[in-house]
């Protein structure tokens, strides 16, 4: 408990479930009873109104009831209550309660009792105006300098002023620029309204300029020309407050005041009447609600602050003088004169808690323990010490990349998929190439161990598939009961899914002591559906075009005993072979040797066969898991079959290339139909009919482009989806054989398939082409990068280029091929080795921010990739130069540059002088390139046989210095060696021409 505590006079709390905001507060002689005693005046959200004269009292029950003047539920919501002399020829305050479609006038009146029960106070309607706008805030004031009675002003949504003069309306304006509604408030110094936009500017407007500007019949573009002979409407300052304000007030409680107060979200500021500011505050938490009041000391302004810490601070300027702790965060504050005490802070929460409390503080009879003064036991701390330093090492050595879930959930997910199918089928597709399409049920029972609310719960499945239902809603759960959900999956395309797994997500709110609405959380589980829901068994295919083999360290397992679903429909009887037809895809076949213990899988579609063999992989784990052999082990030894996997890369890349240009043509067609539309409304407005000049059959068939490029990029789309989930399967399977090529582990397989499967689903934006090349050119920079240096300066360097939709697939395929073959060299995939890499020094001088360029991984950078032969059709070898040859001949470089991407891994010590002498060459080479290039021409043409060779060769040369110059822009130490080779030819021809 805070020392400073707001010292409690008087409180209430009104209703249950009302809601409050700042306007719903006002304090005054309400009832005109010329005592100088304020009374407090509330109104609520859901049309409550309340009228208090707060007394101290013993008991707070009594206190209560016996200060409650009056209380009357009206129809409409009240949105602000303000005290006025708003009837004519009354000098009595009246009550104006503003709300959301009208504005209403009361006179309260107290008649004294002749009994104990005290006086009646009775609520009469003087007048009230239907507003045909719906009303956000209001203010009021003496508008044009008139004296002896109060205008109003009332602020709409959509930004319309409307000003009352009494009962009768006077005009209405819209503000320039409006957007959303701010605070607003009367200037009676200046005769200027004061209203924050939605540019965060504070504008002021005079009322003599409201008055004359442009009468507001309907919201007009301000573009256009006005229709009448008013002024358009201009502020007569703007002050840039750059945050959003909560309030604004203008103190009239002293005559040399002139001041206006804005409260900002994070800052109050205080201007003059000008404009000028007069002094600004940065507060250090979130207000709430603010008021200024009058000071004893001059020139200085006193403000009372709330903020969301249940905090009531009060200013004096900028300097803060008191804190006080209220119970609850104020949002609205007034200062108000009662019959035992003045100056009393009365305070509204949004939720009704009505508090009259003034200044002070609890004595403290707190008092410090005295400290024993115990000499440390350094050999406690120092084994404290190290205890903890395990902990640290041990957590800091788990790098997870999926954060730990708790051992105890509040709700528990039990998924039961049906073992048989759905009689009759729910799928929206009857048959696919004759063939029925089944569905199958799924039971999913949600179990709460804790009281859980608002409970949601959602089923996605991959494409193609689908399910009955979708979402579903549950009702609040209590410790110990559960719900069961049941829908039907299926097929509902014609093609097959790259995946037969389901994900179950329920989120829901665990209510606690703090928070009884309840912590958001969310639980997921996965179910796997039968394969039985996407084929059924057939005879096997006599020819295939693509065959997989799969090899085991066990004999060879009977095929129906596997597959128990598909054996009673398959012609083989010794279970040696079984084949499978898609409803959607081809047909897949598996064999199994008789005298070997190996597997083969074929199909005549490459992608088909992914579901087929990762059922048949996972069945032999289990069927070997059952039989208690623990050093059952499966492998792929075959070629891996990239050619194949390009297959597909190209069809998806295709697609998506033919989708960018129908979005291009539709562009073009749309904005060749717009400037015709333009044209034609032109030719019906005017005045003097015109020919068309065939616009109307330009049109006609302009529009008919437009629908057959639409038509067709929505087929394209469909194909460029139904590519995509054939680029899963085929990439899920290529994964597979890697896994078993080299035996990966469980994560270095995860590594390897969030590499390869970057995206979920293909965007306009992001696709999987150029996300698969970022992915991949990393592992081969980081985990599989041959050179260490390499490594930590990929590492190092920060940012990169912006991922768009590359021109070709020849990099990608590059990329990949290289993955897999070092890969098959024994490259380890894994992100623990990232986090290990020793920077060099020169490396880290490069680590700044815009120091170090992208490092070419391939063509350009000095490293030529050694490729292997099942991707000789998609990479060109590069041939020696002329030149080099002719220096192998002369033996004057040591060792050829090009050898080096063959033998990737050359000592360390040779890789260095070649470093070194290319750095010499190339200080040299700039020194004899000062000389004039005519006589290097003319020595040059001597030498070489043709001119035409010598143009190639001059070219080829120029484009290696550009390369050269921006290696060394970049601080890469790196030189081509090929252009090294060339450099040391042009070192030499000068020094020929000398001798």
């Amino acid at each position: 408990m805070s020392l400073f505590k707001a010292r409690d006079w008087w409180s209430a709390t009104l209703g249950e479930g009302e809601e409050f905001d700042q306007g719903c507060l006002c304090v005054g002689d309400v009832d005109n009873s010329g005592t100088g005693h304020d009374k407090v005046v509330v109104g609520s959200y859901m049309g409550m109104l309340r009228i208090f004269s707060p007394h101290a009292s013993k008991t707070i029950e009594g206190g209560q009831a016996d200060a409650q003047l009056l209380e009357v539920q009206l129809q409409n919501a009240i949105i602000q209550v303000e005290l006025g002399k708003f009837v004519s020829c009354s000098e009595l305050l009246h009550l104006a309660v503003l709300h959301p479609r009208k504005l209403s006038v009361y006179s309260v009146s107290g008649t004294a009792g002749n009994v104990e029960h005290g006086d009646q106070y009775q609520l009469k309607l003087v007048y009230e105006h239907n507003l045909q706008r719906t009303a956000c805030n209001m203010t009021y004031g003496t508008f044009g300098g008139v004296t002896g009675h109060h205008s109003l002003c009332i602020q709409s949504m959509d930004g319309m002023l409307m000003f009352f003069e009494q009962d009768s309306y006077s005009f209405g304006r819209f503000l320039p620029g409006f957007l959303l509604p701010g605070p607003l408030t009367y200037n009676p110094r200046t005769d200027s309204f004061l209203t924050v936009s939605s540019a965060r500017e504070l504008e002021s407007y005079k009322y003599e300029t409201l008055a004359v500007a442009t009468e507001a019949g309907s919201r007009q573009d301000p573009n256009l020309p006005l229709k009448t002979g008013g002024k358009r409407l201009t502020p007569d300052w703007v002050f840039v407050l750059g945050e959003q304000a909560l309030d604004l007030c203008v103190p009239s409680f002293s005559h040399a005041s002139s001041h206006i107060f804005i409260l900002g979200e994070r800052n109050i500021y205080c201007l003059r009447d000008n404009g000028q500011i007069h002094f600004m505050k940065k507060l250090e938490f979130n207000p709430s609600c603010f008021l200024p009041y009058a000071s004893v000391t001059d020139g200085t302004t006193n403000l009372l602050l709330g903020n969301h810490t249940n905090m009531l601070l009060v200013y004096q300027d900028v300097t803060l003088k008191w804190a006080s702790q209220l119970s609850f965060i104020p949002v609205a504050v007034r200062v108000a004169n009662f019959l035992d005490v003045k100056g009393v802070v009365v305070s509204l929460s949004s939720d009704g808690q009505l508090l009259c409390s003034y200044m002070g503080t609890d004595p403290s009879f707190f008092s410090t323990p005295k400290v024993d003064a115990r000499e440390a036991d350094y050999e406690q701390v120092e084994a404290e010490m190290k205890k903890l330093q395990k902990f640290i090492r041990e957590a800091t050595r788990t790098q997870d990349i999926l954060p730990k879930t708790d051992s105890e959930d509040d709700l528990c997910i039990t998924t039961t998929v049906s073992s048989s199918m759905d009689n009759p089928s729910q799928a929206l597709i009857h048959d696919i190439n004759g063939l029925p399409v089944p569905s199958v049920t799924v039971q999913v029972k949600v179990k709460a161990s804790s009281v859980v609310k608002s409970s949601k719960l959602s089923i996605g499945v991959q494409p193609p598939l689908a399910v009955t239902q979708e979402q579903f809603v549950l009702e609040a759960m209590g410790v110990g009961s559960s719900k069961v959900v049941v829908f039907s999956a299926f097929l509902n395309g014609h093609y097959p899914p790259a995946d037969l797994t389901g994900d179950i997500t329920v989120s829901y709110s665990s209510p606690t002591e703090l928070n009884p609405k309840g912590v958001p959380k969310v639980l997921q589980s996965r179910f796997n559906l039968p394969p039985s829901l996407v084929c059924v068994a057939c005879p096997p295919p006599k020819a295939t075009k693509f065959k997989i083999t799969v090899d085991t360290n066990q004999p060879p397992v009977d095929l129906s005993s596997i597959f128990r679903e598909f054996s009673a429909k398959s012609e083989d009887k010794d279970g040696n072979s079984l084949a499978f037809q898609l409803l959607s895809g081809a047909k897949v076949t598996v064999l199994a040797s008789k005298t070997s213990q190996r597997y083969r899988i074929q199909s005549d579609s490459f992608e088909d066969m992914w579901l087929v063999v990762k059922e048949l992989v996972h069945r032999f784990d289990q069927h070997f898991s059952k039989l208690g052999i623990k050093d059952f082990k499966k492998s792929f030894s075959g070629p891996l079959p990239l050619e194949e996997y390009f297959l597909s890369v190209d069809k998806h890349f295709q697609l998506r290339v033919s989708a960018q240009k129908y979005q291009d043509l539709l562009s073009e067609r749309a904005v060749q139909f717009r400037a015709i539309q333009r044209r034609l409304l032109t030719r019906f407005k005017d005045k003097t009919p015109a020919p068309l000049q065939n616009l109307d059959t330009l049109m006609d068939a302009t529009y008919s482009q437009v629908m057959a490029l639409a038509e067709a990029a929505e087929e394209n789309r469909a194909l460029l989806e139904e590519a995509f989930v054939r680029l899963r399967s085929a990439t899920h399977l290529l994964v597979l054989l890697l896994s078993l090529w080299q035996g990966l582990t469980p994560d270095q397989t995860s590594i390897l398939e969030a590499t390869l499967l970057p995206l979920l689903q293909d965007t306009p934006q992001l696709g999987w082409e150029e996300s698969c090349d970022a992915a991949v050119s990393h592992l081969l920079r980081t985990c599989l990068s041959q050179n260490p240096k390499d490594q930590a300066t990929s590492l190092a360097q920060t940012g990169g280029s912006v991922l768009g939709l590359p021109s070709d697939t020849a990099r990608l395929k590059k990329h990949i091929t290289l993955l897999c073959e070092r890969i098959g060299k024994g490259g380890r995939l894994t992100l623990a080795s990232e986090a290990n890499v020793q920077v060099p020094a020169q490396v880290q001088n490069l680590a700044v921010p815009g120091g170090v360029e992208p490092i070419a991984e391939l063509a350009g950078d000095g490293e030529e990739i050694e490729v292997p032969q099942e991707a000789t059709k998609f990479i060109k070898k590069k041939q020696p130069s002329k030149k080099t040859k002719k220096e192998k001949e002369k033996k004057e470089v040591s060792k050829e540059p090009s050898e080096a991407s063959v033998k990737e891994e050359e000592p360390i010590k040779e890789t260095k002088k070649e470093k070194k002498e290319s750095s010499k060459e190339k200080k040299e080479s700039k020194k004899e390139s000062t000389k004039e290039p005519k006589e290097e021409a003319k020595k040059e043409s001597k030498k070489e046989s043709s001119s035409s060779k010598e143009k190639k060769e001059s070219s080829k040369e120029k484009k290696e210095k550009e390369k050269e110059k921006e290696g060394k822009e970049a601080g890469d130490k790196k030189v081509s060696r090929r252009s090294s080779v060339k450099v040391k030819e042009k070192k030499k021809e000068p020094e020929a021409a000398e001798g």
